[in-house]
Parts: structure tokens; sequence; C-alpha cells
């Protein structure tokens, strides 16, 4: 038996049924609106971070202080979840309007890439809120609205976002290979972290933090980050097998089309 080369675009027909443009249970321009509206709230909140910081310098360390802003990954993947949002709106919209979406004239590269995109969004933000919430999080409340505010929105709505796309549109499981690049990309962010640190003197993470962790303990807290991404990656693809077992093999929901 032959095997498949595993980092091959493929050549069969991209998604026949419109599997990312449409939902089980919500008419397409209904599904475009809610992605677009998520897309523009995380659009403004990061936004109003920036410009919250720039004009509050003695509580919040000024523009300097926003400017790196994008040394954190929970910074970078909720701009990622927004315009993951904001793209599947306008493919979603092109669909509805016409029947065939924006993403249909792609090349297939752009397409498979678009695919992985949609893993990222469904896996990244539930490895946020738990490493924040459960080893970040001060244990008391926030004195100021903006911090709960903005604290709220990067790293508990990032995750019902994702639940959102994990459970109403129609797209399929991802690929296997998908579960690789997800640790790839984490590898990547932190080569990142550590350039930060090197070019600008802070860790965006305490416990990535060589010199007061120790290097054993910061190489168990990546090895661990990057395990969990696997094990999230293996729920979220088992939770949309499940979805799409539920709505069309037993209740028969195929979708709401164009």
């Amino acid at each position: 038996m032959r095997l498949e080369n595993p980092l091959k675009f493929g050549s069969d027909l991209w998604d026949p049924s419109h599997r990312f443009e449409t939902s089980w249970l919500l008419p397409p321009y209904v599904l475009c609106a809610i992605r677009a509206t998520f897309g523009v709230y995380g659009i403004l909140v990061n936004l109003i971070q920036v410009g919250y910081y720039c004009t509050h310098p003695a509580t919040y360390g000024g523009c300097a202080v926003s400017a790196d802003e994008f040394s954190y990954f929970t910074v970078l993947t909720y701009w990622g979840l927004a315009f993951y949002n904001l793209t599947a709106a306008v493919h979603t919209f092109t669909y509805a309007r016409s029947g065939s979406p924006l993403i249909d004239r792609f090349p297939r590269p752009l397409q498979a890439l678009h695919a992985f995109y949609y893993t990222t969004i469904t896996v990244y933000p539930f490895i946020v809120t738990a490493v924040y919430w459960g080893v970040i999080f001060p244990g008391t409340w926030y004195t100021h609205e903006f911090d709960a505010f903005s604290n709220l929105s990067q790293h508990a709505s990032n995750s019902f976002f994702a639940l959102f796309e994990i459970i109403i549109p129609r797209t399929p499981a991802p690929l296997w290979i998908h579960a690789w690049w997800l640790v790839f990309v984490l590898a990547l962010y932190l080569s990142l972290a550590f350039v930060t640190y090197y070019t600008k003197g802070f860790y965006p993470y305490t416990f990535l933090d060589i010199q007061t962790q120790g290097s054993a303990k910061v190489a168990i807290y990546i090895i661990c980050i990057a395990i969990a991404a696997v094990i999230l990656f293996s729920i979220v693809k088992g939770a949309i097998h499940l979805r799409l077992w539920l709505t069309e093999r037993k209740a028969g929901m195929d979708g709401r089309f164009a």
C-alpha cells in the first residue's frame, strides 16, 4: 500500500458542500453577521487596549508598553481569532450572496492554510484561557474596570468564540497533521519569547523566565503546553466528529444553504 505524503495539499475538490461557510443551525447571512460581530469586537478590544495604555502612562506604562503587546501569545492569538472571524465572514457573505464563496477561487495552498487557520482558532484559545486562569491569574479580582474588561475579553470570550466555531458551523474535523503544525507554531512563538528577552529585556510570561524558574522547570512548562496542545486538538477533533454525528446523522440537519 502506498503511503500518502502528509504534507501534500491535496488535489480533490475543495469543500464541495461549503462546510466552512454554512451552519447546520443558522442561515448563511446570520452566520456571516455573527462572525463579523465577533471579528469587529476582537479588533476593538485590541485597539482599545492600545489606546488605553497610551493615554494612561502613569498606570500602564504608555505607548511603549502597548508596543510590547505583540510579544504576548495571548494578544497574537486574539488578533488571529478576530481576523479569522472577519475573513470567515467575508467568505460566508460571498457564499450567501452568490452561492460560491470567495475562497473557492483561491489557490489550493491558501485553502489548506484556511483550514489550518480554523484549527488554530479552535485550539489555541483554550490554551490561553487555561494558562491564564490556572497559572497567571493572581487570585484576586481586578480593582480597575479596564483590567477586568481586557482580561475577560482576551482570556474568556476567546474560548467562547472558539466554542461557537466548533459547535455552530458545518466545518469538518481537522486533519491529524494539523496537530504537528500546532506544536510547530508554538515553537515559533517560544523563539519570539526568547528574542523578546534578549532584545527588550523581559520575558512575556514569568514561567518562561529561565533565570528565576530554572531551565528544568521552564522545560517542563514548555513540554506540558505542547502536550496540552495535542490533547486539546484531539478533544476538538472529537467534539467536531460528535457534532457531525449528532446534527447530520442522527438529527438529519444537513445544513442551511444559500
